[in-house]
Formats: structure tokens, sequence, C-alpha cells
């Protein structure tokens, strides 16, 4: 067993010496796992390291964006995916119903208990949680230039990126395939998730089961700034099924076709420009992941 640790994931940040205490509680739990503690595109490549030296249980200890760089490695082979879900938010832990706590994190890892999951996958880019078009990775390029520009922080950049996209709000051109039909949209965004998310109510933006094979497809019609304020009161309220200019779609694969030949896309919070067309596809069972035994399969 290896665990590969973000240097600066949210907890790093907090603890003094967090691969040191990580290490001591897989050795409370009888394991001696080797620990490393990298950043950055070192994540990714530590973690394909690790499954060319075939170690059975491959840690990602950190955020989501480890936890997807670290399973995109493992994705597809038979090493087995384990979880520290350190960071912010840890959407995937979450829908796996893991343990947020360091010591039972642990605990479900020397457990062992192994089940498949779906990945999903845009252009070749490995996603567990989910991509999209449009106004976020937008918002995403936008606060990394305003950071080198003006030398601030990622927050102060985010609210200078947020009143940029106000100003020059964009809209994409797309053609959509999928399973035999086309669809010709002028939307905000296009989100796509790995398995159908919740777009409705308090439990918005959780997954129900990750192993459905599928991917969920949600976009807008051409819809400004008013109406995306109104499309997110009805999804709170739970009305968004009846909304006219809402659409959502559980598909097996789908063909993105953009005006331009090149695309900015999110993957998992990651931001990179893409050719298009795009290709995204379900991976069904594609990770080995430890899950709580007694957690529902």
């Amino acid at each position: 067993m290896i665990v590969i640790l973000n240097a600066r994931a949210g907890t790093a940040a907090k603890c003094g010496n967090l691969q040191s205490r990580v290490a001591e509680v897989f050795r409370a739990a009888g394991v001696d796992a080797e620990t490393i503690s990298v950043a950055g595109k070192d994540i990714a490549a530590a973690a394909k390291q690790a499954v060319a030296e075939d170690h059975e249980t491959i840690v990602g200890a950190g955020g989501d964006g480890t936890i997807s760089a670290v399973a995109a490695e493992i994705a597809g082979t038979q090493n087995t995916l384990g979880i520290l879900p350190l960071g912010t938010l840890n959407h995937f832990a979450k829908d796996l119903h893991l343990p947020l706590r360091l010591e039972d994190a642990v605990q479900t890892i020397v457990g062992g208990h192994v089940v498949a999951v779906d990945v999903g996958e845009v252009n070749g880019r490995v996603f567990i949680n989910n991509s999209s078009l449009g106004i976020y990775p937008q918002l995403v390029h936008r606060r990394v230039i305003e950071q080198m520009r003006l030398r601030i922080g990622k927050w102060r950049a985010g609210i200078w990126a947020a009143m940029h996209a106000v100003r020059r709000f964009p809209f994409l051109d797309l053609r959509i395939e999928i399973e035999g039909q086309t669809l010709k949209r002028q939307t905000a965004f296009l989100f796509v998730g790995n398995n159908d998310y919740e777009m409705t109510g308090f439990r918005i933006g959780a997954r129900r089961r990750l192993d459905a094979g599928k991917l969920g497809l949600y976009l807008t019609h051409r819809v400004g700034r008013r109406g995306l304020i109104r499309l997110a009161l009805r999804a709170f309220l739970g009305h968004l099924s009846q909304e006219k200019d809402f659409e959502a779609y559980l598909v097996g694969e789908a063909f993105v076709q953009a005006h331009r030949h090149a695309i900015l896309v999110a993957a998992d919070g990651e931001v990179k420009w893409m050719e298009s067309p795009l290709h995204y596809r379900s991976r069904p069972g594609a990770l080995r992941v430890i899950v709580p035994r007694n957690s529902a399969d």
C-alpha cells in the first residue's frame, strides 16, 4: 500500500506535519503504509509510478482534485483506490458514503471492502465527478489570469473573474449527438456528470449511485443572467423538472461539437483546452475502490 498525499490539501494547510500523522494512524491500524507528499502535476506522476510498481492499494489523500488525479491512473487496472478525504468539499467521498474523519477513513481502507464504480471520460481524460463547458471553465481560466496579472490570492481573483463573466456573459453554440438524437443548442453551460446528479432540493449536487454506467447531461436553452438565477431558485424549490428552459439526459456516451476548433473544458475542477468534437463516454465498473463494509454497495 502507498499513500499519495497532496501537500496543499485543505487539511494539510491546518496540520503541521500531516504526512507523519497519516503514517502514524495507519501504523495504529496495523498497516505500515508508504506515505509520500507531493503536489500539482506530481500527484498524477506519483500515481502512475505506483501503478507501474504494482502497489495493490493506492491511496489518494486530499480533495476531489487529488482523488481524481490518482483515480485516472488506476481506472482500467486491477489496482485498488483508497480514499482519505482531506479536501474542502470531498464530493466523491460523500457520494461513496465514506467517513470524513481521518481515523475512520483509515479503518475503512484497512477493512479492504472493494466495489467497482464507473468513471466518465472526455477525449481520453478521466473524471470521477463531472465535466463542464461554458461558465465554470471560463471563470476558472479567468481567475488564473487575474491571479498572475494582479498578483493576488485565489478568492480575490475569483471575484474579479466573476465580474468579468457578468460583463461578458458567455454563450456556446453546440451540436450534441446522443443515442440517435442531434440537439442544436445555444447555452450558457453544459454539465456532464459521472452518473445521474440530483438537480433539485436539498440534495442538489449529490448522486444516489455510481455504478449505473451512465452520464448525466444537463443544459439550458438560451437564458441570460436573470434566467440562470430563476433556474437556480426553481432547482432549490424542487420545480426544475417543470422548467421548459432546462434539459436533462441520461446516456452512455455523447459527442459535442462546438463552433470553435478548441474549447475550454473543466474536468473535476481542472481546466484545459480540448479539440472539438468532444467525445464523452461512461466506463462502467472501471475503477476499483474501497468503501465501508456496512454501506450499501
